[in-house]
């Protein structure tokens, strides 16, 4: 029962919140059902389905709130989860930052986060992704690891203030790390869609098999400030970990990159090249997204940074109110726009530069700057007269997204990773502090 229909999931919320006796009471349900297929050294090693259905339940009694959880929904056990909610929130403290349950809401729609074909994949599909990517990389006497994973779900929510929301959402995730039978090589690719109908695993694994071959015999370059150009999977966690930074509250008190001295934020203030435009849109084509947030708070078109200028902060529904702030909820995911130059145009423009095809063990070192440090990894190459010229070892580097986007040379034709339409990005002054022997 994983894939509940709107009315099949509200009849059942409806009757949870019939048995409920709180002052509030909020229900939500999530299904979903997903398959995935994972291979190491050119065999399949693992390959499982899941399909669940689950059901949590808030109830409240003034500023006293209690959550209970459940997956069988026989009459019994819905009564049983709503009493024990109401148990918990009967012993449980008053939130000093209660909020009251929203009432009823208008959300965008999003036909296209649904694909029916990306809901009908079967194990044999799978299979036959993962053979031919594995037959790619045997033929080429090429070692590989990868993980293809897909699901099809549901949220469904309801409350006792009036509140419905329900959507469906497909998803479709694919990694490869390709190695050279020495080890001494390494190569990856990422992809991700909400819609099979452009997935090609073996296409991917030619990117990923193509980096491996070209790694080996890597050189040493002094560690220091180069130019660099990240492609979207290198450029992607450090743009995340800069879009999930952008809390008014961690601003207003003075907890981030965004807080301004004195008190207060930066929300107006012009932090970023003015090539910097990232928004977020649930209903976006090629990014679709759900169009509620947890809380129930609709989700719409929300530009977050335009022409380098800070323009919305994300916050909670209490921070909003007390500090008579816009009530935006976090997205789910971020658009940031770009040009028309793929990678490869970005490397025939390059005097001098460091192509990196990934980051990795990426850790903060300063939440108010934004610094942080990690390594590169999977490929990383030297670049001479807008051609690769050889591979260089891996670096450690320090550097904040917001430094980083200050110092951009040129922007890229964005790709979707993560549920983000991410652009390759050529950066001047990237900092690498120190080599890695790891490939």
């Amino acid at each position: 029962m994983a894939i509940l229909s709107q009315t099949e999931a509200q009849d059942i919320l409806k009757k949870v919140l019939s048995f409920s006796t709180a002052d509030e009471c909020e229900a939500t349900l999530n299904g979903s059902i997903s398959g995935n297929v994972r291979s190491a050294r050119n065999t399949i090693s693992t390959a499982g389905t899941a399909d669940n259905v689950s059901l949590g339940v808030q109830s409240r009694f003034g500023k006293r709130s209690g959550v209970a959880t459940c997956n069988e929904f026989d009459e019994a056990s819905l009564r049983r989860c709503v009493q024990r909610a109401e148990e918990i929130a009967k012993l449980a403290p008053e939130s000093p930052e209660y909020v009251p349950f929203l009432g009823p809401q208008k959300y965008l729609a999003s036909p296209v986060a649904f694909a029916q074909r990306t809901a009908d994949i079967t194990p044999d599909y799978r299979a036959q992704q993962i053979g031919a990517s594995m037959a790619l990389c045997e033929a080429r006497k090429l070692s590989s690891a990868a993980f293809f994973n897909d699901s099809a779900g549901f949220v469904a929510k309801r409350n006792s203030k009036g509140l419905e929301a329900y959507q469906r959402l497909t998803n479709l995730d694919f990694t490869i790390t390709v190695r050279t039978a020495d080890g001494l090589g390494s190569g990856y690719a990422i992809a991700n869609y909400t819609d099979l109908a452009k997935f090609d695993a073996a296409r991917l694994t030619r990117v990923a098999a193509d980096k491996a071959a070209s790694s080996v015999k890597a050189k040493a370059l002094e560690p220091g400030k180069y130019t660099v150009i990240l492609e979207p999977a290198a450029a992607v966690d450090l743009l995340s970990n800069m879009m999930r930074s952008m809390d008014a509250r961690n601003a207003d008190e003075g907890r981030s990159f965004l807080s301004k001295k004195g008190g207060g934020n930066r929300k107006g203030d012009k932090l970023f090249d003015e090539r910097v435009t990232i928004y977020s849109d649930p209903t976006n084509a090629e990014v679709p997204d759900l169009t509620f947030a947890g809380d129930g708070r609709p989700q719409q078109k929300t530009t977050w940074i335009d022409k380098g200028v800070v323009k919305n902060l994300y916050t909670s529904q209490f921070w909003a109110q007390k500090a008579g702030i816009p009530d935006l909820p976090p997205p789910g995911g971020w658009i940031m726009e770009g040009g028309s130059q793929s990678t490869a145009d970005l490397i025939k423009g390059t005097a001098k530069g460091i192509l990196v095809t990934r980051l990795w063990y990426i850790r903060a070192v300063d939440p108010q700057t934004l610094l942080y440090t990690g390594l590169t990894r999977d490929g990383t190459f030297y670049i001479e007269n807008g051609q690769i010229k050889f591979p260089v070892k891996n670096f450690r580097f320090n550097e904040s997204p917001v430094i980083m986007l200050n110092n951009l040379e040129a922007v890229g034709k964005p790709v979707r990773l993560g549920g983000n339409l991410v652009p390759p990005l050529k950066i001047r002054d990237f900092t690498f502090t120190s080599l890695s022997d790891a490939v």
